[in-house]
């Protein structure tokens, strides 16, 4: 039996400037960290049979690779040439469709986990390449490569694309004060809205490809953010990367109706009000998790006024390991 996970992430700047369609044109530039919640994958060889099972929301049991039908499960079993005597099975520390990769952390994880099973060491980056080709190629999903990359490697990760489409992945040189103080000032809070981001993110597509100028400045000032952002973090000034954050989120929503929502607006104007510098939905928009940045004397107020408000704050930590194995026997 083999147990392996890859972290979710939140992105901290520069989101949504990885897809194809802008990043191919003009190249791409985003930051993010990885966080522990996980995406976890368990492969087992079955004794009795020879049949493949996969077990997620659904379950599936096929005699032959070609008739799973999850679409991610079914190419990455192709590309390593395994065809029978399978059970995949997948669990999750947060819901799908919340903004967090959950979909490239369970590719990765699931890659991870088969690469360990053919006894094959695959390198990071070509473990994220992988998964993002699978994930945007063949399965046709409309999203980039950040979800991907900040699985394999976890960290704090900046990642530059450039219009061939390859990557550049470096570190934040963020100290470890800085990092304390973002854990501490980092509130999460799930809204209980769960969205599709290829509704979002097929949008986008459509838009920049059509040259609407509206949707590709704003990408370009989000790019531009996610440059600033990584400098006031790197200069260990994370009040200044909290009012950046209100930037962003104002910049995001010019992109399309979808991104907000009158609740969503309405919540970050409560917690403007209790001091938060800024914050933003995270992942493609439209609901998920709420990301807020609050100098450490404003937090108990901020979360009085949002827990008088029905949302639910998630306590986390940053993760530094990206995808690995956990058991293996």
């Amino acid at each position: 039996m083999i147990f392996s996970r890859a972290p979710l992430r939140i992105s901290l700047g520069g989101g949504g400037t990885d897809l194809p369609s802008y990043a191919y044109r003009y190249g791409g530039f985003l930051l993010s960290a990885a966080i522990d919640k996980y995406v976890y994958i368990y492969v087992n060889r079955p004794a009795a049979d020879t049949l493949l099972r996969v077990k997620y929301s659904r379950y599936e049991q096929t005699a032959s690779v070609d008739e799973i039908q999850h679409d991610l499960v079914r190419p990455a079993l192709k590309l390593l040439g395994i065809e029978d005597n399978l059970e995949i099975a997948s669990m999750a520390d947060i819901p799908d469709g919340t903004g967090m990769g959950s979909s490239g952390s369970y590719l990765v994880a699931l890659l991870t986990a088969l690469y360990e099973l053919k006894k094959e060491k695959m390198p990071v980056q070509a473990l994220a390449e992988m998964a993002a080709h699978i994930e945007i190629e063949l399965a046709g999903h409309p999203v980039g490569k950040h979800d991907q990359y900040l699985a394999a490697f976890g960290n704090f990760t900046c990642l530059e694309i450039d219009q061939s489409g390859h990557v550049r992945v470096t570190g934040l040189n963020v100290s470890s004060a800085t990092i304390e103080e973002l854990r501490s000032n980092i509130l999460l809070f799930y809204t209980g809205m769960v969205r599709h981001s290829g509704d979002v993110l097929g949008d986008q597509k459509r838009d920049t490809e059509q040259g609407n100028a509206t949707v590709v400045e704003s990408l370009h000032y989000t790019k531009d953010l996610g440059y600033r952002i990584k400098e006031a973090l790197e200069e260990g000034d994370p009040d200044r990367f909290g009012l950046l954050l209100d930037e962003h989120w104002t910049n995001k929503k010019r992109r399309s109706g979808k991104i907000s929502h009158p609740s969503i607006d309405r919540w970050y104007e409560i917690a403007r009000g209790q001091g938060v510098l800024g914050g933003k939905v995270i992942g493609a928009g439209g609901g998920g998790f709420l990301m807020l940045y609050c100098p450490r004397a404003t937090k108990p107020a901020v979360r009085r006024a949002l827990t008088a408000e029905g949302l639910r704050e998630m306590p986390f930590n940053f993760d530094f390991d990206g995808a690995k194995v956990v058991v293996n026997f």
